[in-house]
C-alpha cells in the first residue's frame, strides 16, 4: 500500500507540474487553481504513504518509536514530500501560480528517483541510529533543504523575468511573472526562514554526535558541507540585509547555496562513513 500511495502521489505531482507549465505559457487561471488542488491531493497521498511506511518500520522491534528515514528511499521520499508541502504553503499564501513551473519539478524528480532507483525495503536500525535524535535532526535539516529548493525555483523565475525585461521583444511571460522586486523579496524571506532551521539542525547533529561518541564535531564530510551550506546562506542573508546584494547577484549567491545543499544531501553520502546509511551503506 505504501508504494501504491507513493506512485499515486507521483502521478498527482506530475499532473500538477504539467498544469503549471501550461499556465506558464497559456494563461488560464483554472489551470493554476487545479495545479494547487492536485498538489494538495499529492501531499495527502504521500503523507499517507509515509504513514504506512512508519507502520511497517515499527514492526521491526529495534525500530519502535523511530522514524523511517534510515535509507536513501526514506530520505528522498521525505524530502520530496517536504518540498511539495512547502510549495503548497507558499503558493496557497501568495497565489503566484506561475512559480509552479519553477518549483514542482523538484518533488517530481525526487519522488520519481526514489521509486525508480532506491530500495524501498525497511530494515532494522543499527545501534548508532537508535536514538530519538533520528526523529529530529535529519527531519529538521531536510525541511530546510525543501525550503531552499523552493527559493531556488523563485530565483529561476527572477532570472527569467530579468531576461524578459532586458529583451527588446519581451513575451507575454514578462507581464505575468511577478516583478523582480517581488521575486527578490520572496526569495529572501524563504531563505531567511529556512536558514535558522538549517542551523538548528546542524547543532542538533552535534549534540547527537556528542551523546553518541563524546565529541560535538568531527569534520565528517557531511558535517563539513552542511556547515559550508550554512555559511553560504549566512553570507547571502548578511549581504542582502545590509543592502549590498539584490536582484540577479543575490540570486546567484543563493543558487551557489542550493548547489551546496544538493551536494550535501546527495554527493557527500558516498564520502561520509557516518552517513553512509543514506546511500545504502552500513
Amino acid at each position: 500500500m505504501e508504494l501504491i500511495l507513493a506512485k499515486a502521489a507521483f502521478a498527482f505531482y506530475a499532473a500538477a507540474m504539467a498544469l503549471a507549465f501550461l499556465y506558464l505559457f497559456y494563461k488560464n487561471d483554472a489551470w493554476s487553481l487545479w495545479m494547487l488542488r492536485l498538489m494538495g491531493v499529492g501531499v495527502l497521498l504521500q503523507s499517507a504513504s509515509f504513514g504506512f511506511r512508519l507502520h511497517s518500520f515499527w514492526l521491526i522491534p529495534e525500530n519502535r518509536y523511530f522514524l523511517p528515514i534510515n535509507s536513501f528511499f526514506g530520505a528522498l521520499a521525505y524530502l520530496s514530500l517536504a518540498v511539495a508541502a512547502v510549495f503548497y504553503f507558499v503558493e496557497g499564501r501568495h497565489r503566484l501560480g506561475i512559480l509552479g513551473a519553477f518549483v514542482l519539478p523538484w518533488p517530481v524528480i525526487g519522488l520519481g528517483s526514489a521509486l525508480i532507483w532506491a530500495d524501498p525495503k525497511t530494515s532494522g536500525l543499527v545501534p548508532a541510529l537508535q536514538s530519538y535524535w533520528i526523529n529530529i535532526h535529519p527531519m529538521v535539516l531536510m525541511t530546510s533543504y525543501a525550503a531552499f529548493g523552493n527559493a531556488f525555483g523563485v530565483g529561476l523565475a527572477l532570472l527569467v523575468q530579468e531576461h524578459q525585461i532586458k529583451s527588446r521583444k519581451p513575451s507575454e511571460l514578462c507581464y505575468r511573472l511577478p516583478s523582480i522586486e517581488e521575486l527578490d523579496d520572496l526569495n529572501y524571506h524563504i531563505i531567511a526562514a529556512a536558514w535558522p532551521v538549517l542551523t538548528v539542525g546542524i547543532i542538533m547533529g552535534g549534540v547527537w554526535a556528542y551523546n553518541a561518541w563524546g565529541r560535538f564535531w568531527g569534520w565528517d564530510p557531511k558535517e563539513t558541507w552542511a556547515l559550508i551550506t550554512a555559511l553560504i546562506y549566512a553570507g547571502y542573508l548578511h549581504m542582502r540585509y545590509v543592502g549590498r546584494l539584490r536582484g540577479k547577484k543575490a540570486i546567484y549567491v543563493s543558487m551557489v547555496g542550493f548547489a551546496s545543499v544538493v551536494f550535501t544531501f546527495l554527493g557527500v553520502n558516498f564520502l561520509s562513513g557516518l552517513h553512509a546509511y543514506l546511500s545504502g551503506g552500513a
